[in-house]
């Protein structure tokens, strides 16, 4: 998993993917919550499939399984000896859609949602306007500018390692005293809408907000003036503006 969504933590492919070749196997990323947000150079770091879908940071809305294989994955598929159990995850069904649809050719195996494929159409010619690599210097820099803000404000990570700490979302620890029932909604109150924790041992302690996709510098401010006035219904104590202040001053450089 590149990134975790429950936690936010953010792990290296790299040395996996070359922990795979070296060994023969394949290496299989888990990329839902970083594709399109996070560095991921897939044929180079020896990643032989990613896996993603439409809703992170490719910003379609929910319903599309994504996935991108290698050739050392597709000759493995091929050289199998047994067929695959399940139906709808045969590629041998697939291929040849996919194959006919390079070629500009009509093909049928099952009706996709093809609103759907029209977003993903229309979001991928974004992508590549923008370009990879702002785009992902952009994550990185609007993840940087909120966790400042919460950290001025108080609040610490989840991940105890900031390396570790994905860049397309946050999972934040609540301040001592508040708690979740109270503090999510008041934050909707304020115009913006965050999730709260998800890992099961530690759910009610944290509170997660994604900044990934299209966001950017006025969707980020906006978020954390929510969460400053939501603090401040709770009865939170802190430096009002702090958390903004905090964050403009990583945005102001680079005028995300």
């Amino acid at each position: 998993t590149h990134v975790d969504t429950s936690t936010a933590v953010r792990v290296d492919p790299k040395p996996l993917g070359a922990l795979g070749k070296k060994y023969g196997v394949l290496t299989v990323l888990d990329g839902v919550c970083s594709i399109a947000g996070e560095e991921l150079k897939q044929e180079e770091w020896n990643i032989d499939v990613a896996l993603t879908a439409s809703q992170k940071a490719l910003s379609v809305p929910a319903g599309l399984a994504l996935l991108v294989a290698g050739k050392n994955a597709m000759d493995t598929w091929r050289n199998r000896k047994t067929p695959v159990s399940n139906y709808y995850a045969d590629w041998t069904n697939w291929l040849p859609v996919m194959e006919a649809y390079e070629a500009g050719k009509p093909a049928y195996f099952g009706t996709p949602a093809t609103n759907l494929v029209a977003a993903m159409h229309v979001s991928l010619g974004q992508i590549l306007e923008e370009g990879m690599t702002e785009r992902w210097e952009r994550h990185a820099v609007i993840s940087q500018a909120f966790k400042a803000g919460m950290a001025a404000l108080g609040m610490g990570q989840v991940p105890v390692d900031s390396s570790f700490a994905a860049r397309t979302l946050s999972a934040i620890r609540y301040p001592e005293g508040v708690t979740g029932g109270s503090f999510l909604p008041a934050v909707r109150a304020g115009g913006a809408i965050i999730a709260g924790g998800l890992h099961k041992a530690i759910r009610d302690e944290y509170f997660r907000v994604g900044h990934m996709g299209t966001a950017n510098m006025g969707d980020i401010l906006a978020t954390i003036g929510a969460i400053e006035m939501a603090l401040q219904t709770v009865g939170h104590t802190f430096d009002a503006g702090a958390g903004l202040m905090a964050a403009t001053k990583v945005l102001e450089p680079v005028g995300n």
